[in-house]
């Protein structure tokens, strides 16, 4: 992607739609809307890296209620011209084909490295990469499993999404606030990560969700970590305008 003049690249994570309450998740989401009409003046892309619901499962007829506000702004976005893509998180992986019917964006699964202007992007929302958490690997191969995710569709979705969210709830009880604890560059594990696939992709920026804090940490001469935060208490971003990239707070 070439970049005209004055337009800019926003990054952003880790929404937690739903979460923990109505209330709670319908300020947040005012708050997202507002931020990305400001961004919509100067974008020429917006990359969402995950988690935008906390939980997100797609019928073939039938998605969970809510969030209308924010997937308004999204296709006003999208059919402004500005180039939307989307990766799933831990809390959204069963996502399909709704949000690319909708909003017309490009919807992700796996990490994906990109040209913007003149620099290298690698981006994906963070969970199950690098070592260790075993535990949460083996589970995300159930939860992908395609024979697994048919056999909950058979689930009516009244029940099938209460059940979702009870279980969204306890993990959340589970982890508390250790998302949001850096744990030094040594323990954390998608450091570790990029540090190793650094040595195999030539990429300017590893763009990261997934851990609740914000940090812009070289690795290289040439190569730097960006964990984009989150928006249930940062409301932090990043921004690209062709030859810089910053990590930068939304305070509107």
């Amino acid at each position: 992607m070439e970049l005209a003049a004055g337009k800019k690249v926003y990054f952003l994570s880790d929404f937690h739609l739903g979460a923990p309450n109505e209330v709670a998740s319908r300020e947040r989401e005012d708050r997202l809307v507002r931020f990305l009409h400001s961004a919509k003046e100067d974008a020429a892309a917006i990359f969402i890296v995950g988690d935008i619901f906390d939980f997100w499962f797609e019928y073939k007829t039938v998605v969970p209620k809510g969030f209308v506000r924010l997937l308004g702004c999204l296709a006003q976005i999208s059919d402004a011209g500005i180039a939307l893509h989307i990766f799933t998180g831990n809390h959204d992986l069963w996502m399909k084909d709704y949000l690319c019917k909708e909003l017309n964006a490009q919807v992700y699964f796996e990490p994906k490295l990109f040209t913007l202007g003149n620099k290298q992007f690698y981006i994906g929302h963070g969970d199950g990469l690098g070592p260790g958490d075993k535990g949460y690997k083996f589970i995300k191969k159930i939860f992908t499993n395609p024979i697994c995710q048919f056999l909950f569709r058979w689930l009516h979705p009244d029940a099938g999404i209460q059940l979702a969210n009870y279980f969204s709830g306890k993990s959340r009880a589970k982890t508390g606030s250790s998302d949001e604890v850096f744990l030094g560059e040594d323990k954390e594990w998608l450091i570790v990560y990029t540090k190793q696939k650094a040595k195999e992709v030539n990429a300017d920026f590893f763009i990261f969700g997934h851990r609740h804090f914000a940090i812009d940490l070289p690795i290289n001469e040439i190569t730097r970590y960006i964990n984009l935060g989150d928006w249930l208490r940062l409301n932090t971003y990043g921004v690209f305008d062709g030859s810089t990239m910053q990590l930068l707070e939304w305070k509107g």
